[in-house]
């Protein structure tokens, strides 16, 4: 497997694509915009030669019996399910937030090993022999895989054959002997500054009439014709600031638009090509697993709040059991979405292709708390470091360090410890809360509402009714009534 330096020569030998504010970033391991995403993905390779973290972020391959990264993994039983949901927490404490360079990537990998397995056994297509290969060459050479599944989608009520441009989603233009050509967009992709590869999911199911945009496969991330553009976001201005303005050296996320101008893929990496009839069982598979998992992401990263949060409190000179039943909630708040991705993790079942898929139902509840819990453990943080952390107004670490004045700004930033290290917490703390290091909890990995539906889907209200009556001795029929316009 790779050590540091060489998963970062990896990085530094491919052709730059990725754009910011109009600049093409010519080496996303040292520009300010990307090498901390860079060097929090850096973090799993670290950690990963790391006799206490060893079991975690590496296993045995499957397919070769080698040892092997566990973001190239299959998920085989509810063991590697748990695993995955512990590394995910694991990577949150280490690094602060997320490293969706590789977990969008695992996942879909993972999704679309059975989603190939079905289409070869029902239609009598090569996919699944065609991922297995890939699978194998990029355990071998270790790459860093990130995925993409959001398409752009246009005007929401209409499907993509009945948009105005038929780019709004990714779709084939043209197929020949050697592959297909692709053209459109993907959006809002977590870490991809970060990857060596790129694994394309369909963005929905679809239907017959857009059969075109049912395709899956995986590209180079510095694939000819294709333009990535880092996405603005609210950290961007203290990219280059110094210090503590930038609290987390090794660990911050970068989103993305992939930008799609007839790009070439040869058929050795395409794993469906219209076939419309399994594009929403590669994104059911694919959200069952990952909603699982972004339960221990969202614990691993609110472990780290809890910790700032207390710290930021005895730093102002009180002490934390001032805050106790807001940290108590906090823990709570963390658990509970660990919890229930252990619990959808081992209540889940295997798919015959050989990878575990986690409970629906579950997973998508995880996904619900995880789209409210984490906002109201910030809110706490907040509440608990007071207005140094949560207003914003802090002075620059260049301002507390200024020959002129820095004096003077220590001298009032101080209370329980000196000024330097009381506005260092609070800088994390507000970047934890507020700042870079939020990850995507409402909408990563898809919208509450969308779980919400598919919690319902897996729901038989009619049989609690039953169990009800049961329980309660009653013999007489119940029907729903009928809805009122």
């Amino acid at each position: 497997m790779r050590n540091v330096d060489e998963y970062l020569e990896s990085l530094k030998s491919m052709r730059p694509n990725l754009y910011k504010f109009g600049e093409l970033i010519e080496d996303v391991t040292t520009h300010p915009s990307t090498r901390r995403c860079v060097m929090g993905h850096a973090q799993i390779f670290e950690s990963a030669q790391k006799e206490e973290h060893r079991d975690l972020l590496t296993t045995t391959s499957s397919l070769t019996g080698e040892p092997i990264s566990r973001y190239l993994s299959l998920v085989e039983n509810a063991d590697d399910m748990v695993k995955n949901v512990r590394m995910k927490r694991l990577m949150f404490n280490l690094t602060g937030t997320c490293t969706g360079g590789r977990c969008v990537g695992f996942n879909g990998l993972n999704a679309m090993w059975a989603t190939t397995y079905d289409m070869d056994h029902e239609l009598g297509t090569d996919y699944h022999e065609r991922i297995r290969k890939w699978l194998i060459n990029a355990q071998r050479t270790d790459i860093t895989l990130a995925g993409a599944l959001t398409d752009p989608k246009g005007d929401r009520t209409k499907p993509p054959h009945q948009q105005e441009d038929p780019d709004m989603s990714l779709h084939i233009v043209k197929r020949t002997d050697e592959g297909i050509v692709v053209r459109g967009a993907k959006v809002m992709i977590a870490g991809v500054a970060a990857s060596n590869e790129i694994m394309m999911l369909p963005g929905t199911g679809y239907k017959e009439p857009d059969t075109d945009y049912a395709v899956s496969f995986v590209i180079p991330r510095d694939v000819e014709d294709l333009t990535i553009i880092e996405a603005r976001h609210p950290s961007d201005s203290r990219d280059h600031e110094c210090g503590f303005d930038n609290p987390v050296e090794y660990g911050g996320i970068t989103q993305a638009y992939l930008l799609f101008e007839d790009v070439f893929v040869p058929h050795e990496r395409v794993f469906m090509a219209g076939e419309w009839k399994y594009s929403l069982n590669a994104v059911l598979n694919f959200i069952a697993s990952y909603r699982s998992a972004i339960g221990g992401c969202v614990a691993g990263q609110g472990d780290v709040i809890v910790g700032a949060s207390a710290a930021m409190a005895r730093a102002n000179g009180l002490h934390e059991k001032v805050f106790k039943d807001k940290l108590t909630q906090m823990i709570i708040n963390n658990e509970t979405t660990f919890g229930m991705g252990i619990a959808s993790s081992v209540l889940g079942k295997q798919h015959p292709s050989g990878v575990w898929i986690p409970d629906a139902k579950l997973s998508n509840v995880n996904k619900v708390h995880v789209a409210t819990l984490p906002y109201e453990t910030k809110r706490l943080a907040q509440d608990i470091s007071g207005g140094i952390a949560e207003t914003g107004c802090m002075p620059s670490c260049e301002d507390l360090h200024s020959p002129k004045y820095g004096e003077l700004l220590q001298k009032y930033m101080k209370a329980s410890v000196d000024g330097d290290t009381r506005t260092r917490i609070a800088r994390l703390v507000e970047w934890l809360t507020i700042g870079g290091g939020v990850p995507g909890c409402m909408h990563g990995g898809g919208s509450p509402d969308g779980a919400r539906l598919i919690i319902n889907l897996h729901s038989d209200l009619q049989s609690y009714i039953e169990m009800a009556k049961n329980v309660g001795r009653i013999k007489e029929d119940i029907p729903a009534p009928e809805k009122k316009r």
